[in-house]
């Protein structure tokens, strides 16, 4: 007997191979949707970010925002509030963060922070607590009037999101 090379490709190896592509697009064309529906809608994309007009607010208020289906706590904070919340040690903080570190240069009388309790989500108490901060009722967490959190289960400070100011009177969170 002859030695053999190998196989010619016939019509049925060119079958297999077509009906695998086909099967491929198939299972593309089946799993794109899926995904894709995973995506944000235009309702929540258009709220990505926001600009808010702090002209309002007056010194020593606090007002709450919506910002990607968020409360969003800006505070006018006096100057008493700033003095007071830059005196704090960072070795009586649980998150060590410093006052200037949850401002923005220029502007560290507007305080700007997710109104979500780091303990389980829920929204604080603003102008309460133990240190002239904000209070969650839910579990007992204090925060100071940086919104850094001094006592309770809360581990973390109030989130920050990222913001800039557009003018002295207009900033933009997102």
């Amino acid at each position: 007997m002859a030695h053999q090379d190998a196989p010619q490709p016939g019509r049925r190896d060119f079958l297999y191979i077509a009906a695998g592509a086909v099967g491929a697009v198939g299972v593309a064309g089946v799993t794109w949707p899926l995904i894709n529906q995973l995506n944000p809608d235009a309702s929540v994309l258009a709220l990505a970010s926001i600009e808010f007009d702090l002209s309002g607010i007056e010194e020593g208020q606090s007002v709450t925002i919506k910002w990607r289906g968020l409360p969003v706590f800006v505070r006018h904070r006096t100057a008493a509030e700033i003095a007071e919340a830059q005196a704090v040690p960072l070795s009586d903080l649980k998150d060590p963060e410093t006052d200037e570190q949850r401002t923005k240069p220029g502007h560290e009388q507007w305080l700007i922070m997710i109104a979500n309790c780091t303990h389980l989500g829920c929204v604080p108490v603003g102008e309460s607590g133990d240190f002239d901060g904000w209070f969650c009722p839910c579990h007992g967490s204090h925060y100071d009037s940086a919104g850094r959190i001094r006592k309770g289960p809360a581990p973390k400070n109030l989130v920050l999101p990222p913001y800039e100011f557009v003018s002295d009177t207009l900033v933009k969170i997102g």
